[in-house]
Order: C-alpha cells, then structure tokens, then sequence
C-alpha cells in the first residue's frame, strides 16, 4: 500500500495502491472484509506514478426508518423491568407460579432481535477489528452490550449459577437493576444502548453531511442540459453529451454549462460561485466563461473548451473535497490516543470489574462489577476524538471555498495561522498584473515605431505581462510584426530573439549587462511623472542599446487595505520582485509593505524565502504569494504558498492555496479563518478529552464511597452519543464563527 487517508467526519477512506502488485479485485475484496463499500477504483493514464487512488465509504450509519422497530422494542423491554411486579401478575399471573421469571424471560426475547439484528454491525465491526489486530469505538459498544446481554441470560436461564441476591435498597441505587430473579438482569440497558447508539449516529451523520454543504451547494450549480448549435438547427442535450468544440447558446439568466469561449454576444457574468466577488463581469468575444457562472444580461454564443470533469467547477469539487479529505498536523495526536486508548479502555474496564469483586458489598459484588464495568466500556467510546478535527476541518474548507479561496490540504489550514511573515510578488499580485506601455525613449536613430515594432517582433513568444503590453501597443498602432527566430527567455532578465536577421535583447539593465551591453545616457536623465512608477525595458540590437520602453502596472486598489489588515494580524511583508529597486520602493510605499527585495531572479526569491524562513523561529511560518510561472520556485520553498488564481497552472500546481479572486484581502482572509479554526480543534479536543477524563472514573464508581451513586449503563450510553453531537456542533458553530471575523467580501 503507497497511502491511506481515513476521514472519520465523512465516513470514508481514500488509498493508493501499486497495480503491478495487488488487483483492483482483490482490493476491493480487502476494503468489503473490513466493513467498508468500495465507491471508485480508478486509473490516471498521466500520472507517472504506477499507483492508482481508491475510494470507499463506510455504510454503518443507520437510517431513520432502521431505528423505529428497535426503539419500539427497546421502550417495551425498559417498560418490563421497570414495571417493578405490576405488570407481572396481570401479564404472567393467571398462567404460571413465577411471574417474575417470565417477565425477564419476555425481556430475553424482546431485547435479542435489537442486539444480534439491528445491532449486529457493532459485532461485525468488532470481529473485524480483531482478525485485523485493530480496535476501535465498535469493540467497545460490542463488548459493553455483549457482556450485559450474556450476563443477563445466564441470569434468566441459569440463576443457580449466582449465588449473590440483590436487596430492595440496593436496587433503589441504579436504574439497570431488577428484583424479580435471582441475579440482576440488563436486558434493558443492553437494547437502550443499542438504540441510543444508533441514534447517536443518525443525529452524528446528518451533522457531520452539514460540514460538506459547500461542496453539495458547488455540484448542484452546473446545469442539467445545454442549449447546442448544429449544422440542423438547435438542439437541448444534457452536458454529458456535450464535446469540446460544441457551439452552444446562452440566453440572459441562465448559466453557464461548460468553460468556454465566447463567440459571438456581449454580457456581463456572475461569477460569485467561483470567486466569492459580487460584483458581474464584464465579457466580450474572446474572453472566457467557466461551467456554473450566470449570464446576467446579454445572449451569447460560446465554443466550448473543457467538458465534463476537466471544467473549472468539477476541479474545485475535486480540490475541496481531496482537503476536507486529508489530516491536519494536530490530528495525529488524536490518532495516537486513538491507537492506545481502546486497550487502556479494556485494562480500566478489567481492573474495575475485579476491584469490585474484591472490594465491594458482598451480597452484591457481582452486580456492581458487571454494572461499573459495561459503563466503562460505553462511555469511553472515542467517537468525540475521532470527530474532533476532521469535522471542523471539513467546514473550514468549505467556508474558504465560499469566499473563493481553495485550501489543498488539511495541513494548510493548520500552518496558515502560524504566518508571521508573508512574501509578496510584486506583479500581478500586489498590481494588477496586466502591465501598459507609458513611454518610449529612443538612444538612437530610431523612430518609436521602428524601435515598437523590433521590440513587440521579438516579445511575440513571451508570456510575461510586459511583454504582452508591448505587444499590444504595437498592435494598437497597427504595427506590422516580423517572425521571430532563435527565441530564448531569461527568467527575471528579459527575453533574446532574432529579429530580420538581428539579435535583439528586450529586458532589464541586468539582461544587457550579461551581454556585455553598455546602457545609453542619452534621455535617461529625463524623468517625468508619466514614467515615475514604470519599469524601464531596455532594447538592444546587436550590441547597442537603442532605446527604452516604459511599463507600468497599476496597484491593486484592495492592496493598501490587505496589507494593514495583514499588519494588524502581527505579520511583517516583505515585497520581491525583478523589477528594479526605485519602483520596487515606490509601490511598497503606496501600500505599506516593511520589506524590499528587488531585481532579484526566480532562484533568489525562492532564496529569499528560505532566508525568512531559517531566521524565523519554529512557532513562526512564512508565506509565499505570487501568481507566475518565475514564482513557483518560491511557493514550494514557503511554508504555505498561496497563488493568485488569475495567475499560471504551474503556480497554482506549487502552492498550497489558491486565491480564485485576485484580492489580496483573501490572504488575512484565510489567517483569520485559520486561527479561528484551530481555536475550534483545540476545543473540541478539550471536549473530547476532557469527557473521557471525567466521566470514565465516575462510570468506574469513583462517587459510589461518598454518594452510594453509580452511572448506569444507559446513561452512559446517552453521554457518549451527546459528546459527539457536542463536538460536530462545536464544528458547525465554526462556520458562522468564520462569517463574524472575516466577513464575505463584496
């Protein structure tokens, strides 16, 4: 086995496995032995590994229909032994001598259905877990029900076996006892158990679903059908039959079925489901529309590009649903305890069974043991600790996703509070990455055209925002372009082309200087405030600089109010960018950023963070944001890298989490989301551990000596069902939590 990820919240197991090794069947084999329904085994022909990832759910949860009969059964037999005689000589009198030996005898038979039938998956789980040398909450429910119900039919059937009698006083003291045979009986307690397990689940499951409303709410939005364009007119076909190509129509109102581009038609698109922003957007023909999104107001013609599980939609299910998925750091201390709690569970459970018996009342020693024992063994089950961190978890994932932020890993969650120091590229981050050109100062016998249309020839190949506005300059000015040959981009530097027939650098000081290129002083003297915040982009043809374009970007206009709200969090910024240092300075000023690291390469923003980070203490985690190709390096190298969502696949593929709007804002977004977060794991570790803390010596008798008061069974029970409802309640509080401290952007 390469992997496996159990989601205790979800009830579901996710694994990955080498095919050359073990067959799908025989897998699927294992996965039904250990209680579990195989959902999906499947094969990504372009993954280089040779494993296969294989999903399964677990299907132990009852309904409520199950839960009926049981329940009915169980109020009977509770009705019989607390009848306390009443009942027995109406019901048994006329026809036997010993009423009250029926009368558990109809409780024998009452209860064993609810034990062995409606009960059965806690003792199919338990035996499970014993040919599998692993012990979980089903052992002890299967043990603490089993001992009562063998106890209690030994009793029926073979009182001579206890010799010990219960007195009335005695009986007065717990609610599982009764005075109508030899030894006491627990039939009762047995099937109440039961049943309040049961329901404990029913109520736990319909809780734990909430935490994945976000992803059920995502799924349902893609339309059932698209409206298509054909050669024979139009046609109304379900989006499983559409193909990448298809024409298809969409009319004001309705959304929008596959990513596509548009065709024809104007309109402006909500795109809220994605992004979290309220605000519609604006398309034309060319832009690009993603499955699910409205179309507000214009009619439109789009030609599909990504169908089915590739579009924009299906892959952030995908992505938030592999998160909610995967474990947190902090979860492997529940798993620990996990491991070692069940056989200390056992150990306790023995030691109070023989401190009874060698301790207690002697004319009463056995019904004490058996009582204080079953309490142990059903109230310590660690359902609360299983379901502590998973399912707050599971809504902090979905409540980011909401907000148009995509969290691909549990780990993520937990590390993004503890930043304290944040990176931040400069383009398309911090500005709004689409760069324009200002100015052009020629060093030579150049015309702005000529110099436009030798710079925009050899940018035509670059997919760098600077190079894209020189590009469009040119193209706005009608300027022919020739074809490039030889095309080489320097990361960080610039971009060396030929260009009829001539070598022609396009970059920064640092691109010529490389070529051993001397920087012309002719104009450079003549700043003015049209070029205050661009960046110079020097051209060279063959070796000698003729002139210098001007790009500017314009600051993200959330940027200032992201970088306040980041400081007041207790996080420093630091801005990196290639470009040079007195715009770098300039746009750090505007919104406040501590830090300037410029000109620097990719390799040295990666540097730069791993810098931060080997000077940072333990306890304080650094953060990468970026959104280009030259920024992946960096995000792998942060503790949490966080990618623009409007920036490249491979930047988005290296970070951790993804901003699908392009607000900075998201960043102290997350943080606080976060905190918060791992405040509600804490406490519900509190909750989980702090019950067994407290209640297993109560359930052991630890109050009998001072109060002659012991826990029965059935409470017991009731207790351990209401700790795991107070733990998923405690995780879905967290959502509106979240909403109160980092409120939707609009």
């Amino acid at each position: 086995m390469a992997e496996a990820n159990v989601n205790f919240a979800a009830k579901s197991a996710s694994l990955a496995f080498d095919a050359a090794a073990v067959s799908p069947d025989a897998l699927a084999r294992c996965i039904r032995d250990l209680g579990f329904t195989p959902v999906a085994i499947s094969s990504k022909r372009d993954t280089p590994r040779a494993d296969r990832p294989a999903a399964a759910s677990s299907s132990s949860d009852p309904a409520p229909r199950d839960l009926i009969l049981p329940a009915i059964l169980a109020a009977l037999v509770v009705v019989l032994a607390m009848s306390h005689g009443t009942l027995d000589t109406f019901l048994f009198g006329r026809f036997t001598a010993s009423p009250a030996h029926w009368n558990t005898i109809l409780q024998w038979l009452l209860a064993t259905p609810i034990i062995f039938w409606f009960g059965r998956r806690f003792f199919l789980n338990a035996i499970r877990g014993v040919r599998h040398a692993s012990m979980g909450m089903d052992t002890l429910v299967a043990l603490g029900t089993g001992v009562a119900y063998a106890f209690s039919t030994l009793a029926t059937f073979a009182p001579s076996l206890f010799a010990a009698h219960a007195t009335d006083a005695a009986a007065a003291n717990t609610l599982s006892h009764s005075i109508h045979s030899a030894a006491p009986v627990y039939f009762e307690a047995a099937a109440v158990i039961i049943v309040l397990v049961l329901l404990g689940r029913l109520l736990e499951s319909r809780a734990t679903r909430r935490t994945t409303d976000a992803i059920r709410a995502l799924s349902s939005l893609q339309p059932d059908t698209a409206r298509v364009l054909r050669n024979d007119g139009e046609h109304t076909i379900p989006i499983s039959d559409l193909r990448v190509g298809d024409r298809v129509i969409i009319r004001p109102g309705e959304r929008v079925p596959v990513d596509a581009e548009i065709e024809s038609g104007t309109s402006s698109l909500d795109e809220s489901m994605l992004t979290g922003e309220s605000v519609p957007v604006d398309k034309a023909p060319g832009a690009h529309v993603f499955a699910a999104t409205v179309n507000t107001t214009g009619s439109l013609v789009v030609i599909a590009r990504r169908v089915g599980a590739e579009t924009m939609l299906q892959q952030i299910v995908r992505l938030v649903r592999d998160a909610q998925g995967t474990k947190a750091p902090i979860a492997r201390l529940a798993d620990r305890v996990s491991g070692i709690f069940v056989p200390i569970v056992l150990l306790i459970a023995s030691l109070t069974f023989l401190a009874w018996w060698m301790l207690g009342p002697r004319d009463e020693w056995l019904r004490l043991a058996v009582l204080t024992s079953v309490s142990v063994l059903i109230i310590s089950c660690p359902c609360a600790l299983g379901l502590a961190t998973p399912t707050a978890i599971m809504v902090a994932i979905g409540a980011a996703a909401r907000r148009g932020i995509l969290i691909r890993s549990a780990a993520a969650v937990e590390h993004a509070r503890a930043i304290r120091t944040i990176v931040l590229d400069k383009t398309g981050t911090v500005t709004r990455g689409a760069p324009t050109l200002v100015a052009i100062r020629t060093h030579a016998a150049l015309t702005e055209n000529d110099v436009l249309r030798i710079a925009a020839s050899a940018e035509r190949r670059s997919e760098h925002p600077y190079a894209a506005a020189i590009v469009a300059a040119a193209n706005s000015r009608g300027i022919a372009f020739a074809a490039p040959t030889d095309f080489h981009a320097q990361p960080g530097r610039g971009i060396v082309a030929t260009v009829d027939n001539a070598v022609v650098l396009v970059g920064n000081a640092s691109l010529l200087a490389a070529h051993t290129i001397a920087l012309s002083t002719t104009d450079l003297g003549k700043h003015d405030d049209a070029i205050a915040h661009a960046t110079p982009m020097h051209v060279a043809v063959g070796a000698r600089h003729v002139a210098t374009l001007y790009v500017a970007d314009q600051i993200r206009p959330t940027s200032r109010d992201a970088v306040a709200s980041l400081h007041s969090l207790g996080v420093s910024t630091h801005l990196v960018t290639g470009d040079t240092h007195a715009v770098a300075a300039l746009v750090a000023r505007e919104v406040g950023i501590e830090h300037i690291a410029a000109g620097v390469l990719p390799a040295d923003k990666a540097a730069t963070v791993t810098r931060l980070r080997a000077s940072s203490p333990t306890s304080s985690l650094v953060a990468m944001v970026g959104d280009g190709i030259n920024d992946a390096p960096a995000l792998a190298s942060a503790d949490v890298g966080i990618a623009m969502g409007g920036g490249t696949d491979i930047a988005i593929a290296a970070a951790d989490v993804t901003l699908l709007r392009s607000d900075l804002r998201a960043v102290a977004d997350l943080i606080t989301l976060s905190r918060e977060t791992m405040r509600t794991i804490r406490r519900n570790l509190v909750l989980a551990f702090g019950y067994n803390v407290v209640c297993i010596p109560i359930a052991a008798g630890a109050l009998y000596p001072l109060t002659s008061w012991l826990l029965s069974p059935m409470l017991a029970s009731a207790a351990m069902s209401l700790s795991s409802l107070s733990v998923v309640t405690s995780s879905l509080l967290l959502a509106r939590r979240i909403d109160r401290v980092a409120p939707m952007r609009h």
